[in-house]
């Protein structure tokens, strides 16, 4: 167990040696979360000004209920196509970076627009799966929650090589979703240390935000509370932009190894090597 840590702390280092080279590649994160934003806002105002915002009770009819998941699969459905497009465009340079190329914003947008039907296919399959863990949830409240929370770890793990898979091969999202689970099989310890680690390592680096916030609160005044608020803000919005580009780097280094057998650029061999199980 301690090695498999210590491996994946290799990879982990090596995933930031790739983004201090391609700084660039945090646009993608902080233009996917701008997005989502405003697909947020597009769905919630429309939602809060008819009053649909809770789900339907019990006896509602069949209209009310209708009307309320379709609106909730069509915000999942946009949500999810904007985030796998800017995961796309980010795999798809840290993978092109990795192969020993140079590139740029604008290749990543390219390639993710090339891969559109697989995008949109996964999106769609996404957003069906979380409309029904969301179903599950709201039919039985105490047993709804645990279940889809387990289902929603279940799959979560399940789906964690699927956009390496549609950047790689361009498989559609049923393929891609066998190629994860296949690549599953052979790296799930880096990928459940991986991101432990990786929420370990931003969840103390974030610390010291939650001490600016006491900080102004100390200091009793409402300029000195709004400014300590607005820097923790932006100090999390900043580890909130690397972690999510690390993790993307992970996500293709771990994927281009288990599928070549040879390690990336800027990774080392006997790392990946002990990191991954053989079966």
């Amino acid at each position: 167990m301690f090695n498999r840590i210590s491996y994946t702390w290799g990879l982990m280092r090596a995933s930031w040696d790739v983004l201090k080279k391609d700084k660039t590649l945090l646009l993608f994160p902080l233009l996917s979360g701008f997005c989502c934003v405003l697909v947020l806002l597009s769905f919630a105002v429309p939602m809060f000004v008819s009053g649909a915002w809770h789900p339907p009770a019990r006896d509602a009819s069949s209209a009310q209920t209708t009307v309320y998941y379709g609106f909730l699969f069509l915000f999942y459905l946009a949500n999810y196509f904007v985030i796998t497009f800017f995961n796309t465009a980010i795999i798809s340079c840290a993978m092109l970076r990795m192969a020993g190329g140079e590139p740029t914003v604008g290749d990543g947008f390219r390639e993710a627009a090339a891969r559109l039907p697989q995008i949109a296919g996964w999106a769609l399959l996404s957003a069906t799966v979380g409309l029904i863990l969301r179903i599950i949830e709201d039919r039985s409240k105490w047993v709804g929650r645990i279940v889809a929370g387990l289902l929603g770890m279940a799959w979560t793990v399940a789906s964690f090589m699927v956009v390496p898979v549609i950047v790689a091969e361009r498989r559609g999202p049923f393929a891609a979703l066998k190629g994860s689970t296949v690549l599953l099989r052979k790296t799930w310890g880096e990928q459940l240390v991986g991101n432990f680690s990786f929420g370990m390592i931003f969840g103390l680096l974030g610390i010291p935000a939650f001490g600016l916030i006491v900080l102004g609160i100390i200091l009793g005044s409402t300029a000195a509370i709004v400014m300590c608020v607005a820097f923790a803000i932006v100090y999390f919005i900043v580890l909130a932009l690397i972690q999510s580009a690390l993790q993307s780097i992970f996500q293709a280094a771990v994927y281009l190894y288990a599928y070549n057998g040879a390690a990336p650029a800027g990774f080392e061999s006997d790392v990946l090597a002990s990191a991954l199980r053989t079966k």
